[in-house]
């Protein structure tokens, strides 16, 4: 009985200790009691809070075409991979180290660039080939080399008429920029066909010609070398080229990472071609435009004796926000396009014979004076326009003797005291306008004149150069390819009139300095 009480009591303790355990908790710090939480569950309660994620605004991308800046518009198309090799690596470091050079060529080009660029988008072509000019000529639409390559994409002669180019005494295609531009772009298209689609093979052959790439070509395959652009055996300026070509597109795509800027050129058209229907002189084109006689011309580099062609030949690049200005005054001026000479009917005098004494016609001169019928009366003014023949004796005098200017008579003035002023004589003045013993001047007449001082500049715009006569050329050729005539080659070299030339044989040639690239 005793037992039982006692198990009892022991039952009852150890249930005590089951309800109110303790553990130790072995730290290195003193003994710390730790109470375990009992069995029943405490349930808490979270607040949700709703999460909101900020949308980034989207900002849109800019296409090429909505850059304002060309020449960012060209480096985001450029999508050939530029090597970085010692070539490239040498041109390169050239340009960054005369950053002038880029500097002048961005004021060159802006005219052209963005029509330039167009075209090539259209195309599909690659985009670097809008910087091409750069390599070529320096975008100078006047430049003119050795080998007589001419415009902006500097092309031969023969090539220039392979391609469309026309090329006379009045007009040379190769510097039209329009026209030019189309050729060179068919050109290349045509070089990347006849090389499989290697664009750096056919801008080699672009500058040095498709025989001699594919010689370079034949010869490496014969000697089990690679056939590509930078292991072909090539002239030296044809090596340079492509190399010349990646490092100005290097430059233009990462401007930045080399601490380059050039001057931005804007992303719209500048330019716009204008069809006058007639021969125009391009000083009175510059009047009715707005602009300077040097802007038209050097806008329009095409045409040779200052005027535009006869032969249908005669449509004009100007600055598009001067289209409207020109268009305007053009009919105002009843399309008197011409330079013109005013002549006073005298006693004896018929249209028939006033148009012969100026070269013109009948119908020319009732047109621009409006007279229905061919009669005229003494003492009656008549507008003159001047024929292409006059046009040419003009510009020959110019060439060879003075640069004519351009003087409107005032009241008061007679010849002697125009002749006075501008140093030269009252003869002079009558030769250079047509004018009779008699002729009475009237204000507002146009007269041409002469000074001393310009006749120098002439020439100071020549330069002697020294060809070297390549195999076919003849006296004829070379003359046609520099606009030089056959009699002057052999003046400068005291050739005889049977004398024939020689393949290496050096000539001196007297050129247009204007027309030679620096």
């Amino acid at each position: 009985m005793k037992f039982k009480i006692l198990l009892a009591s022991m039952l009852v303790i150890a249930g005590c200790q089951t309800t109110k355990e303790t553990t130790q908790a072995d730290t290195n710090q003193s003994k710390t009691v730790v109470e375990q939480p009992t069995n029943t569950p405490v349930e808490t309660v979270v607040p949700i809070v709703p999460i909101i994620k900020k949308t980034q605004p989207v900002v849109a991308q800019l296409t090429p075409q909505q850059q304002q800046d060309v020449w960012d518009r060209i480096a985001m198309q450029i999508t050939t991979k530029i090597p970085n090799n010692k070539r490239v690596q040498y041109y390169r470091n050239w340009y960054l180290n005369n950053p002038r050079n880029l500097e002048i060529i961005a004021q060159r080009a802006q005219p052209f660039l963005y029509y330039i660029t167009e075209q090539v988008e259209k195309r599909g072509m690659p985009l670097e080939l809008a910087l091409l000019p750069i390599v070529e000529s320096s975008f100078d639409p006047h430049a003119y080399s050795n080998m007589a390559a001419a415009g902006l994409w500097q092309i031969i002669p023969d090539t220039g008429r392979r391609f469309g180019l026309k090329q006379n005494s009045w007009y040379d295609g190769r510097r039209d920029v329009v026209k030019s531009t189309t050729a060179a772009l068919n050109l290349l298209e045509y070089l990347n066909k006849k090389f499989d689609g290697n664009w750096q093979q056919a801008l080699a052959a672009y500058n040095t010609g498709e025989g001699r790439v594919f010689s370079a070509i034949r010869k490496n395959k014969a000697a089990g070398k690679p056939t590509d652009y930078w292991n072909l055996d090539l002239p030296n300026e044809t090596s340079s080229y492509v190399p010349k070509l990646y490092a100005v597109a290097d430059i233009i795509m990462h401007p930045k990472k080399y601490g380059f800027h050039i001057e931005p050129i804007s992303n719209k058209p500048v330019i716009a071609i204008v069809k006058p229907g007639v021969q125009m002189n391009l000083t009175i084109a510059a009047e009715f435009a707005g602009i300077s006689t040097r802007e038209l011309k050097d806008l329009n580099p095409a045409y040779r004796r200052g005027v535009t062609a006869p032969n249908g030949l005669n449509h004009l690049l100007l600055p598009i926000n001067k289209v409207k200005h020109f268009r305007r005054e053009l009919a105002q001026n009843r399309n008197a396009s011409m330079i013109t000479h005013h002549h006073r009917v005298k006693s004896g005098e018929s249209l028939g014979l006033i148009a012969k004494r100026y070269h013109s016609s009948i119908k020319t001169i009732q047109k621009v004076n409006k007279l229905k019928t061919t009669n005229i009366r003494i003492g009656q003014s008549l507008t003159i326009p001047a024929s292409p023949i006059s046009l040419v004796n003009r510009q020959h005098r110019v060439a060879t003797h003075m640069e004519v200017q351009h003087y409107v008579v005032q009241s008061g003035d007679n010849l002697w005291n125009i002749a006075h002023k501008y140093k030269t004589s009252v003869a002079k003045l009558k030769q250079l306008n047509s004018l009779s013993k008699n002729t009475v001047l009237h204000q507002g007449q146009r007269l041409n004149v002469s000074t001393i001082a310009t006749s120098k500049k002439t020439a100071a715009n020549h330069k002697t150069i020294h060809y070297k006569v390549q195999n076919g050329d003849s006296l004829s050729v070379i003359a046609q390819r520099y606009d030089i005539s056959v009699a002057e080659i052999k003046k400068w070299n005291n050739l005889a009139n049977n004398k024939y030339i020689k393949q290496g044989q050096q000539l001196k040639l007297v050129i247009d300095r204007r027309k030679v690239q620096a």
